[in-house]
């Protein structure tokens, strides 16, 4: 397939897990990508991944989501290489497993800062952009969102956030050609989830609903919904949340 030959998309999170997979399923559809992570050097990796698979143009920028001004920059210089942008694929993101109530307000504030936040900035500063050619966003939630996942306060707050913003950039900005569409991954095997540690005493029975080990898959399935989301395919599909969790919780 070669539904993005032509178009210009930002990946945000780009340095691995959902992010590398969606920009190496993107590059290899053809789409010219610019790609941003706080982490510099699993960026280039992608990079280079992605101009093995047959990206056209891959260009990278370091940038921490949760500030505005690395925010900026960011934008502005997808627009400067590329001249233009198509599509705005959030995934950046933390995560952190404590018991609420010992959830400190530094922790809830940068994972706020980083998912929520960082997703809005760079959705405001792409907006003017993306509707000059009635572009496309996929913002990554999670199942987190939809229902209670234990120990994980900050994050399911901050993706329920991704959900309500999402609806409200797809009704706004309908008329005028946007689309904003929300992906809600769970049992999705990634290095921040393997990262992530459970709180001393915790009791995994409360986890299973969210997170059944033999549902688990890689991000690859992610990053295929997000290209046909982000497609010509996925045009009649706007202010929708979709989850690909394994029917976790169907």
């Amino acid at each position: 397939m070669d539904r993005f030959s032509g178009k210009t998309v930002l990946i945000t999170g780009a340095a691995a897990g959902i992010g590398r997979a969606t920009a190496e399923r993107l590059g290899s559809e053809g789409a010219r990508l610019f790609l941003v992570d706080v982490e510099a050097e699993g960026l280039e990796e992608t990079a280079k991944l992605c101009a093995q698979q047959g990206a056209p143009d891959v260009a990278t920028q370091a940038c921490d989501a949760g500030r505005e001004a690395e925010v900026r920059s960011a934008v502005a210089a997808a627009i400067t290489r590329f001249d233009g942008l198509d599509g705005l694929v959030n995934v950046a993101g933390i995560l952190s497993l404590e018991r609420t109530d010992s959830v400190s307000l530094d922790v809830w504030n940068r994972v706020l800062q980083i998912n929520l936040t960082g997703t809005f900035l760079f959705c405001r500063e792409a907006l003017p952009h993306l509707l000059e050619g009635g572009g496309v966003i996929v913002n990554t939630s999670s199942t987190s969102a939809l229902a209670g996942m234990p120990y994980a306060a900050a994050y399911g707050a901050s993706k329920g956030g991704i959900l309500a913003l999402t609806r409200t950039l797809a009704v706004e900005y309908a008329k005028q050609g946007l689309r904003a569409v929300a992906v809600c991954p769970g049992s999705i095997k990634t290095a921040m989830g393997s990262r992530a540690n459970l709180p001393e005493n915790a009791d995994f029975s409360l986890l299973q609903r969210a997170m059944p080990l033999d549902a688990a898959r890689g991000p690859e399935v992610v990053a295929a919904l997000i290209a046909f989301l982000a497609s010509d395919d996925g045009a009649h599909v706007n202010g929708e949340e979709i989850r690909v969790d394994g029917g976790t919780l169907a």
